[in-house]
């Protein structure tokens, strides 16, 4: 059997059922990132490991190590990783809890319209973060260890503080993470009919201005990892306007396939009483 997806729900609940339903959602949101952060709790090390490892491979074999200045330092660095995958874990739970509670409101067009952003949201934000651990952070800790040295005949070394570390890692991260969800953001504001292609395309100068300025804001001040934020921007800037094309010629050829199905004629019946 084909899958369907039912039109708006036939049902007309009072507000208090409602904020039942809700109160119902947020619970299990809570539940299972409760449950995801006590899980990663116990794996605290292994994630932090995982985190660490770019800044392993960026020291010379056997000198990196990380240091912290306050006592109660790493056992809020390992609640934060805790929460922090944690949440990345239960956020497919929490969406769909999300996704329960407002698509009963919906109709079955609108139901489809809104699919594919929930599924490309999770797809790009990891995109966005594995493009982050895997290319730019070996590169910015590579190029921020290559100021060590010798200054005044003085050894200059790098001591990065554990939680320091942990927050430049969540930073970049969420940033690329959320930064890759350009497409999702733009494609939404043009099915809403906010904007259109053609402005788009023609304010593609200022749109370069502005993903090299936010590069710079949301990245540390290294070119390394400006310059590999912009340019997979720019590329999925104009991915969405190669998707938007093909969406406006599709709602195009959608009005004229009615139109068509309307207009042509049906032929009547032969009476068959009469030709007997």
């Amino acid at each position: 059997m084909a899958f369907q997806i039912k039109d708006i729900d036939e049902s007309r609940a009072p507000l208090l059922d409602h904020l039942i339903e809700l109160r119902t959602r947020l619970v299990r949101s809570v539940i299972a990132l409760v449950v995801a952060f006590a899980v990663c709790l116990y794996f605290a090390d292994p994630i932090l490991g995982f985190l660490v490892q770019p800044l392993k491979d960026a020291f010379p074999e056997g000198e990196g190590q990380l240091i912290f200045t306050e006592l109660p330092e790493i056992f809020f660095v390992e609640l934060k990783v805790a929460l922090f995958a944690g949440f990345m874990a239960s956020f497919p739970i929490i969406a769909n809890q999300l996704w329960a509670f407002v698509a009963p409101g919906l109709y079955a067009r609108e139901k489809k319209a809104f699919l594919p952003f929930l599924i490309a949201t999770p797809v790009l934000f990891i995109g966005g973060a594995a493009l982050a651990y895997y290319v730019v952070m070996p590169t910015a800790f590579l190029f921020f260890l290559g100021y060590g040295g010798e200054t005044g005949g003085l050894s200059v070394q790098a001591l990065p503080s554990a939680g320091r570390y942990l927050n430049l890692v969540m930073q970049f991260i969420l940033a690329f993470g959320m930064t890759f969800l350009l497409p999702v953001l733009l494609m939404l504001l043009h099915r809403a009919g906010i904007v259109t292609r053609a402005q788009l395309a023609a304010a593609r100068r200022y749109v370069v201005v502005g993903v090299v300025a936010l590069a710079a804001i949301v990245t540390p001040p290294d070119p390394g990892s400006q310059v590999i934020l912009a340019v997979p921007l720019l590329l999925l800037f104009e991915g969405s306007l190669l998707l938007m094309l093909l969406q406006e010629r599709t709602m195009r050829a959608k009005p004229d396939k009615d139109s068509v199905d309307e207009a042509s004629p049906v032929e009547p019946e032969a009476d068959k009483s009469g030709s007997e």
